[in-house]
């Protein structure tokens, strides 16, 4: 009955998800400083993907109110979709490999190693300055990845409490350093700073979403194909090992995935927290743990949720933005905390 009635919701909640994805792009796009009514919005958007040129043959349109769709929120408004589902499907994949709901994707430390990346560039020049702070913040993300995968390594296989040991002591010797750094530099390096680490999709470029859509992409496809393998892991290693699973390689191999795919999206939005561990886990309560209908309903979710959150952060206090992460934290660790007070310890389980 339950798995029915999961996959029922989930028949309903893809297209719905999709088309409201859709709705609040259009309606980013069109909320800002420059008015532009979302059909205006809709017609300088087709004018670029498919005339190759603004859509002004009418006079009504301005070259500012293009450009504030075309160059200025279309990228943000992209960019905080591909983050937020990129963080729900990192999350799903984490806990599947921890084999734990509570777990997210900043406890494997890679966002602390991508705010070190990020840092140091910013305060000594050290990174890769060729193509700037996303490149570096990439760059210590990967290396936090490589040292989290190292010391949860035991007997030559992956250690789910040693992965979540090692993540939680790395993030917070990561985060000493960036404190370190962040109190010795100039006054003026500390803005840009703050702003990285609590996170925004404000200086968001077209080329700087070619990464993260590419990471989510190839992660996604990786993990539809392996969702039957995923739902293995929820009964155990050894009822996943008797249906001819490897169960070492396919945990070594989701969390680099995860682990890269959460790197490649805080390199160019900075950390945001909440999104990998309050979506797949209402998405789960939803329409269950099968991972072939829950995976696609965090994705979208995700994608609904911080698209919503980048436009209250411009809007609520304009002409001031909030950055993202204290956002996400305000909506996100209350509506965790009545999960937690509404479900009980029956519900948090992964294998509904």
């Amino acid at each position: 009955m339950l798995k029915r009635r999961g996959a029922r919701a989930a028949r309903i909640l893809v297209p719905v998800l999709a088309v409201l994805l859709l709705v609040m792009l259009i309606l980013s796009v069109s909320v800002g400083k420059i008015v532009v009514p979302p059909v205006d919005a809709v017609k300088i958007l087709i004018g670029h993907f498919v005339q190759g040129m603004p859509w002004m043959t009418d006079g009504s349109l301005t070259t500012m109110q293009d450009n504030a769709v075309w160059q200025f929120r279309l990228p943000r408004s992209a960019l905080a979709a591909l983050t937020g589902a990129s963080l729900a499907l990192a999350g799903a994949l984490i806990q599947a490999v921890v084999h734990n709901a509570l777990a997210e994707p900043y406890i494997l430390g890679v966002s602390a190693g991508a705010g070190v990346g990020a840092v140091s560039y910013i305060v000594l020049g050290i990174g890769l300055s060729s193509l700037g702070i996303g490149a570096s913040a990439f760059a210590g993300a990967v290396l936090a990845t490589g040292a989290v995968y190292l010391l949860a390594r035991k007997g030559g296989r992956i250690a789910p409490q040693r992965l979540i040991l090692a993540g939680v002591a790395l993030g917070s010797l990561f985060s000493a350093i960036t404190s370190y750094l962040t109190i010795s530099t100039d006054a003026q390096n500390v803005y840009s700073i703050m702003f990285f680490l609590l996170g925004s999709v404000s200086a968001a470029t077209m080329p700087q979403l070619i990464l993260p859509a590419i990471a989510l992409t190839l992660v996604g496809v990786f993990a539809v194909l392996r969702s039957r393998s995923l739902n293995a892991l929820l009964v155990g290693d050894d009822a996943a090992s008797t249906l001819g699973i490897n169960v070492n390689r396919l945990r070594a191999t989701i969390l680099v995935a995860a682990a890269l795919l959460t790197g490649a999206v805080v390199a160019v939005s900075g950390g945001i927290g909440f999104v990998g561990l309050v979506v797949p886990h209402v998405a789960r309560i939803i329409v269950g743990s099968d991972h072939r209908r829950m995976l696609p309903v965090a994705m979208l979710s995700g994608a609904v949720f911080l698209t919503t959150c980048d436009l209250l952060a411009r809007t609520v206090a304009a002409p001031a933005e909030i950055p993202l992460g204290v956002l996400t934290a305000l909506v996100g660790a209350p509506f965790f905390l009545w999960l937690l007070r509404r479900d009980r310890s029956d519900r948090l389980g992964m294998g509904r």
